[in-house]
């Protein structure tokens, strides 16, 4: 484990309890954070030199969890030492970056997974599998809301910091032909921090379909709400609903027109309200499932859910988002933006917005 901070003693508690795995080093450069996430009886070892984790020839994969700033280095050291990767979100802190490490993953022939946690949960999963088997139908939209008061960053705006949760679970849930094809934001600084405080998304998906993100540090209650609209059923996931996480909806527009015989020249809207159903969920701790995705993949050889493409499909709607900010909201093509607007290594320009966001806590 390398990165003892904020996430870290997450990742060290849940790959300690995992049957699967020997929990060897961690590595902060603050030695006593390290030794604290360890506990004080523990045999696990501690260091504040990454050097020394990757020459012990023992220790097959690394879990990181420090700064997006620097993942680039960590990571690229990790693979180069012959050893696998979950990383924490973002994968980095470009999407040039990004690249890089999905290539030198792929050059090693290892495994780089990013630890996208909402993705493992139980419900994000069933929406996943509802969503696939086609018991919604033909996707209509899907809308967001992730906002509450506080915490602001000071090092990355609102979209860096809390849409990567949505963007990773839209990732996952969609298929390949429905993902997002563009992205347009809009955000405002009311407070005056330099960054965007409050935020909205807009992504056309694949097959005409379309999606929204509200995300907001000043908002006076905290939401957390998905809703998934299908041609034949919709859904609602309230993640601060424990007692009932998901609510699925036997419920749909639909437009009918008008018959051969028929005056009326406008067609005819359909309502159906059919009964809500409760779809039962497994209980179990996220952080527990990203550990038996690595297993998984290490020992399987089975491709992670969020491995590093998925990750550099995040950072390059967030790229997009930041040019579309620049913009004034204009619509900017995944894959591609405005002439002038990228440095020829794919980099943000300076004074973009970005430059602030050098960083970001998992």
């Amino acid at each position: 484990m390398v990165g003892a901070g904020y996430w870290g003693p997450n990742l060290v508690r849940n790959l300690g309890a995992h049957p699967r795995c020997d929990l060897r080093w961690v590595c902060d450069r603050d030695l006593d954070r390290a030794a604290a996430a360890v506990g004080r009886h523990s045999t696990v070892g501690v260091t504040d030199r990454v050097a020394k984790v990757l020459d012990d020839e023992s220790v097959e994969a690394v879990a990181v969890a420090t700064p997006a700033a620097t993942h680039a280095e960590v990571v690229t050291a990790c693979l180069e030492a012959g050893k696998h990767v979950l990383v924490e979100k973002p994968l980095a802190a470009s999407v040039a970056e990004g690249r890089a490490l999905v290539a030198a993953a792929e050059t090693h022939d290892r495994v780089l997974m990013c630890d996208h946690t909402y993705c493992y949960t139980p419900v994000v999963r069933r929406i996943r599998e509802l969503v696939r088997s086609g018991a919604l139908g033909e996707i209509h939209y899907v809308d967001s809301v992730r906002i509450n008061l506080g915490l602001v960053q000071r090092d990355v705006d609102v979209f860096w910091d809390l849409a990567p949760h949505d963007l990773s679970v839209l990732d996952v849930v969609l298929p390949p032909e429905r993902r997002p094809v563009a992205v347009a934001a809009h955000g405002a600084d009311p407070i005056g921090a330099g960054r965007a405080c409050v935020g909205y998304l807009t992504l056309p998906l694949g097959g005409g379909a379309i999606a929204h993100a509200h995300v907001n540090w000043l908002s006076p209650t905290k939401i957390r709400t998905t809703i998934v609209a299908g041609s034949r059923r919709m859904l609602v996931w309230d993640d601060l609903n424990p007692s009932q996480r998901l609510s699925m909806y036997d419920t749909g527009v639909e437009r009918l027109e008008p018959g051969e015989d028929d005056t009326r020249r406008e067609a005819m809207i359909s309502y159906r309200i059919g009964d809500m159903t409760a779809p039962a969920l497994a209980e179990r701790e996220a952080l527990a499932a990203v550990v038996d995705e690595l297993v998984a993949a290490v020992r399987e050889g089975k491709p992670p859910l969020t491995d590093g493409r998925s990750g550099l499909r995040i950072l390059e709607i967030l790229e997009a988002a930041t040019a579309s900010l620049d913009a004034g909201g204009a619509t900017i093509p995944l894959g591609g933006a405005p002439a002038g607007d990228r440095h020829e290594d794919g980099g943000r320009r300076p004074g973009s917005g970005r430059d602030a966001a050098e960083a970001d806590r998992p």
